[in-house]
């Protein structure tokens, strides 16, 4: 249940993030760059413990 509930609050961590201005400005990109490259990150990761979680309680 904690990987999932994680999972669900990783998905909209934006600009209340910390990690995302550390990307955005180490690596040089614009707002706008840093939004979309963030949003497809955590997105995936999101989607990916929500898989994670969902295989996981079908053996537990």
């Amino acid at each position: 249940m904690v990987i999932s509930i994680a999972s669900g609050t990783t998905i909209l961590s934006h600009v209340n993030d910390s990690g995302f201005w550390l990307v955005g400005k180490y690596l040089g990109l614009t707002e706008i760059q840093t939004l979309k490259s963030w949003t497809v990150m955590e997105t995936i990761i999101a989607l990916g413990g929500f898989a994670f979680a969902l295989l996981f309680s079908f053996f537990v």
